[in-house]
């Protein structure tokens, strides 16, 4: 029986975009397993209250509910343990656990505030009432205020990217030689605003940019296949 995976959608089914759900589906592809992606939006709460959780990803593997998506990562590597890997031992899902924390800090505050109205006119109809409320009580004003200069956050974002390079200079992946859950993790921001904005993210001497086409080409270009702008 394949894996459910329950995923945010925007106004169309198949827009998907939140990041923590890109960790999930890259992740899933990494360890090779056969999953069922369930769209679902933030007002559908009721739809995985059954997890105990109130957010995605969820995923459903025969009779057990994993959210979160590093509690996820940590659980397929358990589950499925003669699959590829998302961790090379202790250390690596230490440092990956670091990356996580780093990258919503350091990646996602400036990348939403450069995308906040282009990702708020993708959402469905019944979320943006919930999403507005939300997102504004927490960024501490409206929207169009918020995100009324996005050449300055994307200015922060591209800095905030500067401790990648060195390393992606040296290896093609974050993780080293070959992707690793520490790349979906960053990679996750990338196809967050791909999905909902066609704000210019990257120029191509970027060895960032170079590390998201490796990306975005993995199993068989599933990211890149995915409902969104050009990257």
């Amino acid at each position: 029986m394949a894996i459910q995976l329950y995923d945010l959608a925007g106004a169309e089914d198949d827009r998907r975009f939140s990041p923590y759900c890109w960790r999930a589906k890259m992740a899933l592809m990494h360890k090779g397993l056969t999953f069922e992606i369930l769209p679902w939006r933030f007002t559908e709460k009721d739809k995985i209250a059954f997890t105990g959780s109130t957010t995605v990803p969820v995923i459903v593997d025969g009779k057990r509910a994993v959210y979160d998506s590093w509690e996820i990562a940590v659980y397929l590597d358990e589950a499925y343990p003669s699959r590829p890997g998302l961790f090379e031992g202790s250390e690596s899902r230490a440092l990956s656990l670091f990356l996580s924390h780093w990258a919503v800090r350091s990646l996602h505050a400036p990348l939403l505030r450069a995308i906040l109205m282009d990702l708020y006119g993708h959402l469905h109809e019944k979320d943006r009432a919930y999403f507005r409320e939300t997102r504004e009580k927490r960024l501490g004003g409206r929207l169009e205020d918020i995100a009324a200069d996005p050449k300055k956050w994307l200015a922060e974002f591209r800095g905030a990217l500067e401790p990648l390079r060195p390393g992606l200079v040296q290896n093609a992946f974050i993780a080293g030689k070959g992707p690793g859950f520490a790349d979906y993790i960053v990679f996750g921001a990338f196809q967050w605003a791909r999905s909902m904005s066609p704000l210019r993210l990257l120029e191509p001497d970027d060895p960032v940019y170079a590390w998201r086409e490796r990306m975005l080409d993995l199993f068989d270009g599933y990211a890149r296949k995915a409902k969104g702008y050009a990257a």
